[in-house]
Parts: structure tokens; sequence; C-alpha cells
């Protein structure tokens, strides 16, 4: 998965940060026209929406945009027609890149994800050649620096968590997509403060990156996660404290 946004920089000027939030909200919105679409529009009923919602929240989303998001998707409103297409392919290092879109134009949106690819010393590859490394899964991030291991321990495992893996950094709490807003709310009722939670593509399978392959990588999935189109970005990266470190004292 990408977790680049716990040591990735955020200092921008206001107006920086408007548009960045204004981009946020439109992809946002989108996710949730999508959601809407296909499952239908009551987030009690559907586990994708009401997780949409919950982003698009976190995000301060006005409420009338969220509501017309949800009426594009279930036809209550006339918007664009759009569709989600995985790009498969990989980045510096070998690492696997599942790209996930939500466009009204595939063919504009395709070889702009190939060119960033390149671009960054990947390459855009054939469907399944990296998507089979990856299930569909829950993943927090919780501080490591706020929470101890054992309270995070007990909360996960008591409540559907299927693997707890630590660092000095943050606590990682995997778990099935259908035990996720159980476990969700269990960490809020524990008054566990989390980082970021996601129903994403995970590998199992790791490759540990040195500092200089970081760099690259990091890069891709910024570039990636920049563009309009993208919803999700997940790889099958990671990188050791020392290296986080590095990169931190860096910025």
């Amino acid at each position: 998965m990408s977790g680049h946004s716990k040591w990735s920089s955020i200092k921008h000027k206001k107006a920086a940060l408007d548009a960045k939030r204004g981009k946020a909200w439109s992809k946002l919105a989108r996710a949730i026209t999508l959601t809407a679409r296909d499952g239908g529009g009551d987030p009690g009923a559907n586990p994708s929406l009401r997780l949409a919602i919950e982003k698009a929240k976190a995000a301060n989303m006005p409420k009338d945009t969220i509501e017309k998001a949800i009426k594009k998707g279930t036809g209550g409103v006339e918007g664009e027609a759009y569709e989600e297409v995985v790009y498969e392919g990989y980045g510096p290092a070998g690492v696997a890149v599942l790209c996930s879109v939500v466009t009204d134009n595939r063919n504009r949106t395709a070889p702009e994800v190939k060119r960033i690819l390149e671009r960054c010393g990947g390459n855009l590859g054939a469907p399944n050649c990296v998507a089979w490394m990856f299930s569909q899964k829950g993943v927090f991030a919780i501080s490591a620096e706020e929470v101890d291991e054992d309270k995070v321990l007990q909360v996960a495992l008591e409540n559907g968590a299927e693997d707890v893996m630590s660092s000095r950094i943050v606590h990682e709490v995997i778990c099935e997509p259908n035990a996720f807003h159980d476990l969700k709310a269990a960490f809020e009722a524990a008054n566990i403060p989390i980082q970021s939670a996601d129903v994403t593509k995970f590998a199992s399978n790791q490759i540990t990156l040195d500092l200089d392959n970081a760099r690259k990588v990091l890069k891709l999935m910024d570039v990636l996660e920049e563009h309009d189109d993208v919803n999700n970005v997940s790889s099958n990266f990671d990188i050791p404290d020392d290296v986080m470190a590095e990169l931190s004292a860096g910025q």
C-alpha cells in the first residue's frame, strides 16, 4: 500500500491548500457518485458509500455537495458518466503499482497514467500483471507515539483484526472489509486516534526500499495521486524506520 503521507511535507500557502482541497473534494464527489450508482444511495445498506461519505466529511466537504453527488449516482441529478478503471504496472525497484481511477474518458486518462509511470522510472503493464498480488483489506494507521502497541493489539484482536504490524512510528492494523466499520467504531470507543483508515488493495509481500529507491517510489506515488482522475494507488513497498527518518530529515 502507499503510506507516504506519513512523512510527506504539508507546508503550503493558503491558496495552494484551497486548490488542493478543491481537487480532493472533486475526487471524493466522484467516488460518492460511483458507489451510489453501483450500490444504491442508502449508506446504511451500502458500506462503500458509507465509507466514501465518511472520507468526504473528514475533508470538510459541505453536506449539500455530498447529497448532490449521491443524487448524481442514483439518477436524481444529471451529470457526467463516470467509470472506474484500474491500471497496473511497475515502479522503481520493481514495485507493483495498482492505480484506480474514476474517469469520464479512459482514452484521455490511460496515456496520462502511462506517461507518469514512464517519467518516474516505471512502466504500464498488461491487465492482471500485478493485481493477483493484492486483496481487498481494511487498513488502519495509528501513531505509535500516541498509543502503545498493547492497547492497539487488545482492541484490534478483540474486534476482528487479522494482523497488527508495529514499528517505532506507526501501528498498521489489517482486517477483512466486512469488519472495517466495527473495528473503526471500537478504536473510536477506546479513544484511540486513527491517522488514516481505508478499505483498499493490500499486498502481503512487501519490497523493502533503500533511501534512493524510496525517494523515487514516493515521487511516483505523489505524482499519481495528484492526477485529477486517480482515486487510489496501492503498491507493495515497505520503508524501514531508519530510511523513513532520513527522508523526514531531508525535507
